[in-house]
């Protein structure tokens, strides 16, 4: 078992492509003996995003704090906190703080997901 506060894991800057005001914490995951999935805590600045991409692997998100949009394919979707999202494998997906304080989720995603390929989509959203 792990038992601990979210605030003593490490939080790291995303450093992949498209990326702008975005850190994460990696919470639970294969390092832990987790056997299926990882949990990780990100935070989105006011006025930053995450990259616009997909990969072949689902993501299930709940949003902590903030509000802000996620884009799916060319359609945003509002979103704030108690919201939850389930984006599928090879969807095109990309998440926007629009609030004035910092946007929390927490991201689960299958541990086999570590060496899958991330694609990256142009921002004018041409896909």
């Amino acid at each position: 078992m792990k038992v601990g506060h979210y605030e003593n894991t490490p939080q790291d800057r995303v450093e992949m492509a498209g990326a702008t005001g975005c850190s994460v914490r990696k919470l639970i995951g294969a390092e832990d003996d987790a056997p299926n999935f990882a949990m990780r805590q990100f935070e989105v600045e006011p006025g930053g995003y995450t990259p616009r991409h997909h990969h072949p692997y689902e993501h299930e998100v709940f949003v902590l704090e903030g509000s802000g949009i996620v884009w799916e394919g060319n359609q945003q979707h509002s979103i704030t906190a108690g919201d939850v999202i389930y984006v599928a494998p090879d969807e095109v997906h990309q998440f926007r703080n629009s609030g004035e304080i910092p946007l929390k989720f927490l991201c689960l995603i299958p541990n086999s997901a570590k060496d899958q390929a991330v694609t990256q989509v142009p921002e004018c959203g041409e896909i």
